[in-house]
């Protein structure tokens, strides 16, 4: 049974009750799973679940199109782009008592879109007293004859409200709102796509606390330290004035893509489940003949307090079972039901040490596909993922590791590059692992910018708290056309290394222009001093001398190249690949690097300062530098732009996570 935390809201009612009654029911009309305290209703008609409730309370009120249902399944993966399976599925209840002696009902939703062969399958479950769902989804596509089909473009599940009883967004311990009154979006102005400025309602909870600007992108997290997201109802709605929470809680990440450095959103009215998208720039599968995939399981959890519990306190509730250890046994049991899921005979813990460069902070290990970037972790059908925190005395671990061969990523903040070991295999007779990870150098260091920590955060406009508001976002989550760009650089970006301030006089975007398109508060677009940022440095006759290669490290946090979001087709577009250029000196040394097309993606733009890194480093003679005044120049192609079919921002634009000079 689960385990209730002692908070307020456990003695305002969250706590289990001690017998549970669990029924697996089905009519003519409907399949039901019930307890004591929570129950859905899935429709045989539309394959999805249209009634839930808890303590008697609905959650998703009445069915009106796809509102008043879910979670329920959907995907871009058929040719002419999204489906909704359901209509047509074939619908299975199951019911059996796990190895703990614990009752559980399951429901298998499988419908097959038959011009393709494409077939998409959603298992729930529902365990004892337990006051949520479990979810695994699995994708399969066998056609020989259309040997590949397209990209899966999004797989996601929806828990998609249609009633009033939910007040109030949260995707992080740190990040939450009250949502936007429906009433006032009929005054919004759409700004971009996805987009709206809500400040002419002034009123609206979410505008006096939040933002001017809503954006689901906003209320996008990263997976690293993620734990729990969903909705809070005040109890302003409900029926005895009790609070409400729905949760999609991460107990499990092995099946997601693109490692703890991969971000998606979350909630905005909607509380979801994003198994697969291209958004921040993330791969996509392709859907191959032979492909089958099971992604989860997740937990879809729905908790209660009194009239005075907090969204903090069900939302703490709700994160408790963000641990790949809970369930364990329960999921062992059910194993044979869920195509593709490795039960815990096949599994061992990860464990060992890492040591680690002088300086590391925050450092993480990762397990991903073997020989491939953890970020690009979609080419294997079966790739797998994992990662830990690694304490301060470089120990980690990393349970219910499905045993095989994997790639060992190591990174951390303040140091740059990362540690990369291939062909690590795991399996039960393994001994505790122990890596040595030495910080990549090419001689001495003259100066960085920027913190190496995978993100542009530390620059203007990125983690800095937005004051305006009393809930202060981070600045990087509000709409970029907020911020003006032409008056904070009238002159450019000039930094001169020492004695400017990164959080003011580098901008957490580098624009090749700074765009109108998508820019309400702009009339054209702005290029003066923009595609080129100057980098001043002094240097004294004993740095160099013996020296005779210097090293300039970028390392890149996010690219927008005029590929846009598509992954493995370069474009024909002159910038599908995007030329970043350094200058040393006025022409003593210029080289351009080639950002390629399958990092791109939209980034700050969307509201996001980490999405696809990747790194360069510049070497060349010594004798290009001098005692005294020094100057780099870093440049974007002049005018460099996209072609948006969406009311999106043309100009491309590169995002800084930091710079080195070396010399040896």
């Amino acid at each position: 049974m689960l385990t209730p935390i002692k908070t307020l809201a456990v003695c305002l009612g969250l706590a289990s009750h001690s017998v549970a009654l669990l029924r697996a029911t089905e009519n003519s009309t409907h399949l039901t799973l019930a307890n004591d305290r929570f129950s859905v209703a899935l429709a045989r008609s539309n394959g999805h679940i249209v009634d839930a409730t808890l303590d008697g309370q609905d959650l998703l009120g009445p069915v009106s199109g796809n509102t008043g249902k879910g979670p329920y399944l959907d995907c871009s993966c058929i040719p002419s782009g999204f489906w909704t399976p359901g209509g047509t599925a074939n619908l299975q209840l199951l019911n059996g008592t796990d190895s703990t002696g614990t009752p559980w009902a399951g429901i298998i939703m499988s419908d097959t879109y038959k011009p393709t062969n494409q077939t998409l399958s959603q298992y729930f479950f529902l365990r004892g007293e337990e006051t949520g769902l479990h979810a695994f989804s699995r994708v399969t596509y066998f056609n020989a004859t259309t040997p590949y089909l397209r990209s899966l473009g999004e797989l996601r599940t929806l828990f998609r409200p249609n009633t009033d009883l939910w007040t109030h967004f949260s995707t992080s311990r740190d990040n939450h709102t009250p949502a936007p009154l429906a009433a006032t979006f009929s005054n919004a102005l759409t700004v971009q796509d996805a987009t709206s400025y809500l400040g002419n309602t002034p009123s609206d909870p979410y505008v006096s606390q939040y933002s001017d600007y809503f954006t689901k992108y906003s209320l996008a997290e990263s997976w690293r330290t993620h734990d729990v997201h969903g909705q809070y109802s005040d109890g302003s709605h409900s029926n005895d004035g009790s609070t409400f929470g729905a949760w999609l809680v991460h107990n499990t990440v092995e099946t997601y893509y693109g490692g703890p450095l991969h971000a998606d959103l979350v909630v905005d009215g909607i509380v979801y489940n994003y198994m697969v998208s291209g958004h921040f720039g993330a791969p996509m599968p392709n859907i191959t003949h032979g492909f089958d995939r099971t992604f989860g399981p997740q937990f879809y959890y729905f908790n209660r307090g009194g009239p005075e519990t907090s969204l903090a306190e069900l939302r703490a509730d709700a994160a408790q079972y963000a641990d790949p250890e809970w369930n364990a046994e329960f999921y062992d049991s059910i194993a044979e039901y869920i195509p593709n899921f490795v039960p815990g005979s096949r599994r061992t813990t990860f464990e060992g040490k890492v040591n680690l460069p002088k300086g590391a902070k925050k450092p993480i290990i990762v397990l991903s596909e073997n020989k491939q970037d953890f970020q690009l972790n979609v080419f294997d059908t079966k790739s797998l993922q994992y990662w830990a925190e690694i304490d301060k005395s470089g120990g980690f671990r990393i349970p219910r590791i499905v045993e095989g061969t994997y790639r060992v990523t190591i990174y951390a903040d303040e140091i740059f590059g990362w540690f990369i070991q291939d062909n690590v295999k795991i399996s039960r007779s393994s001994k505790q692992n122990t890596f040595t990870w030495r910080e990549e150098s090419a001689g001495t260091e003259l100066w960085r910018i920027g913190i190496p920590d995978k993100s542009s955060g530390e620059y203007l406009h990125g983690y800095a708290p937005d004051t305006s508001k009393p809930l202060q976002p981070e600045q990087y989550r509000i709409y970029w056309g907020n911020y003006d760009y032409p008056a904070e650089f009238p002159s450019g970006v000039n930094f001169h290394v020492g004695q400017s301030d990164i959080a003011k006089d580098l901008n957490y975007i580098h624009w090749a222009f700074f765009p109108s398109q998508g820019n309400h508060l702009l009339d054209e677009p702005y290029y003066n001093n923009t595609n080129n940022w100057t980098i001043t440095f002094d240097l004294t006759r004993r740095q160099l001398q013996h020296a005779k290669t210097a090293t300039f490290t970028v390392q890149i946090a996010g690219t927008k190249t005029a590929n846009g979001n598509t992954k493995w087709t370069p474009s024909d577009s002159q910038y599908a690949n995007l030329p970043w250029t350094l200058d040393v000196n006025n022409g003593a040394y210029e080289s351009t690097w080639v950002i390629p097309y399958y990092r791109s993606g939209s980034c700050g733009v969307r509201s996001a300062v980490a999405c696809q890194n990747i790194e360069h480093h510049f070497d060349f003679p010594v004798a290009m530098l001098r005692q005294g005044g020094n100057q780099f120049v870093l440049s974007l192609p002049f005018n460099a732009s996209s072609v948006e079919t969406a009311l999106l921002p043309d100009a491309l634009y590169v995002q800084y996570d930091a710079l080195r000079l070396e010399v040896k």
